[in-house]
């Protein structure tokens, strides 16, 4: 392996297997951007410093999508996730095996040996992190919701899904209340892993409050998404830019780059307390092609206080 610097620190070269179709959709979402951990990785609490290159090429992209194709897309966003895993079906992300890793929240959290937890998946796509996490740990309870109806019908139609562990239902998070299904105050630990991206920035604290409804007093929210200056939003071409930090993608689907300063107003903002936040850095490798690309997410952990305010 040769090391290549990044901002002021060493990574390594790993060998992790990539779609190769760059650009329009984050280099296909990276396919396993979210799924396979290099084992190498390093984590800061700096965004990363810019090449001249790249400071240059975010300068000259301040063109920003018209008011009217902005709000066309803000209309037809659940269409446009529908179409997407309609394409894609179950096929396009990788089981994510890592969560347990990074988060330990999701089993050491329990008040007792043989506690059953219970887990809400905010984003749950086809399942691809929730399936992993029941086979490892039969002693869960999972809810699982989806903006995409067509996600959580294959969620529904997967050979492991059983109503005796888990409960998928649609749920848009800036607009349905998830205690329309789940009880106040009942869930040990939720995850929102690349899912508050895909959100309007205006709209973000709407989903971070209702979430906040439903953990219990002392509960988590794991967290895990785009990170400022990742590859992914290097990559955008001119014509894409909606705001600050906030892109549009060919298919129509939307992705935010965070910052750990943002996201820490954000979650404060809406009653949490911080527990962990911080840049994730990675190298993403595939031989084949010749590519190697830095990647950059945002992992945090907020924690909804025993003594809370009410939202």
């Amino acid at each position: 392996m040769h090391p290549f610097i990044y901002s002021n620190f060493l990574i390594f070269n790993t060998s992790v297997s990539m779609d190769t179709n760059i650009e329009d959709k984050d280099l296909s979402r990276i396919k396993n951007d979210c799924c396979s951990e290099a084992p190498f990785q390093k984590k800061e609490h700096q965004v990363r410093i810019l090449t001249t290159e790249e400071a240059a090429k975010l300068q000259n992209d301040r063109e920003l999508v018209s008011e009217f194709k902005q709000l066309k897309l803000e209309r037809e966003a659940q269409k446009n996730w529908d179409l997407f895993y309609k394409r894609n079906t179950t096929n396009f992300f990788k089981d994510r095996h890592w969560t347990t890793r990074e988060f330990e929240e999701l089993k050491a959290c329990r008040e007792f040996e043989g506690q059953r937890l219970t887990i809400l998946e905010a984003g749950c796509g086809v399942g691809n992190c929730f399936f992993p996490l029941l086979e490892e740990d039969p002693h869960l309870f999972v809810y699982a919701c989806d903006f995409s109806p067509r996600a959580v019908e294959f969620v529904t139609k997967n050979p492991l899904y059983s109503e005796k562990s888990c409960r998928a239902f649609q749920c848009d998070l800036t607009k349905d209340e998830l205690t329309d299904t789940i009880t106040e105050e009942s869930v040990d630990v939720a995850t929102l892993i690349f899912v508050l991206s895909a959100i309007h920035p205006d709209k973000m604290q709407i989903a971070v409050k209702n979430i906040y409804k439903v953990l219990k007093p002392g509960g988590y929210v794991l967290f895990r998404d785009y990170g400022l200056h990742d590859y992914a939003m290097l990559r955008f071409k001119s014509g894409s830019r909606l705001g600050d930090n906030f892109y549009v993608r060919q298919d129509g689907t939307r992705s935010y780059f965070f910052t750990n300063e943002y996201l820490l107003q954000l979650f404060t903002e809406a009653g949490y307390e911080e527990v962990l936040n911080e840049y994730v850095f990675r190298e993403t490798v595939n031989k084949k092609e010749g590519l190697c690309v830095p990647r950059i997410f945002v992992q945090s952990k907020f924690r909804k206080p025993q003594n809370r305010n009410t939202f």
